[in-house]
């Protein structure tokens, strides 16, 4: 199978350690990351749809997950001043552009769980 062919940059800047798009990549791959920008590309959503959505995932790592990806840029939080409170949270501009490369990822491992992960 041929190599896929990568940018001239990554040679330089994605390997090394103190890379800022590692930190990034991190931030994006994590294990409730992927999840919650996958939920948040179907549209706005509360925190208790986010919480039922990522089966498994608890209220601090929820919130530290939305915090990070909001800080990143890619998450947008919409705080409603009404009784009960109410926030909203919906992805920004580069948030759907990077939710259109991961869609295609997880559906690829979602086609292929099942062949990989029993084939051991």
């Amino acid at each position: 199978m041929k190599a896929a062919p990568q940018p001239l940059a990554f040679a330089d800047g994605v390997f090394p350690a103190g890379c800022p798009s590692r930190i990034l990549l991190d931030h994006i791959t994590s294990k409730w990351g992927v999840l919650i920008l996958l939920a948040l590309s179907e549209g706005e959503q509360r925190w208790s749809d986010l919480r039922r959505r990522a089966e498994g995932i608890s209220e601090k790592m929820l919130a530290q997950t939305l915090k990070t990806l909001e800080r990143d840029g890619l998450v947008s939080r919409n705080a409603q001043p009404v009784i009960p409170p109410r926030v909203d949270y919906s992805l920004t501009e580069r948030g759907y552009e990077l939710s259109a490369l991961l869609v295609p990822l997880v559906a690829w491992a979602f086609e292929n769980a099942d062949e990989i992960i029993n084939s051991k």
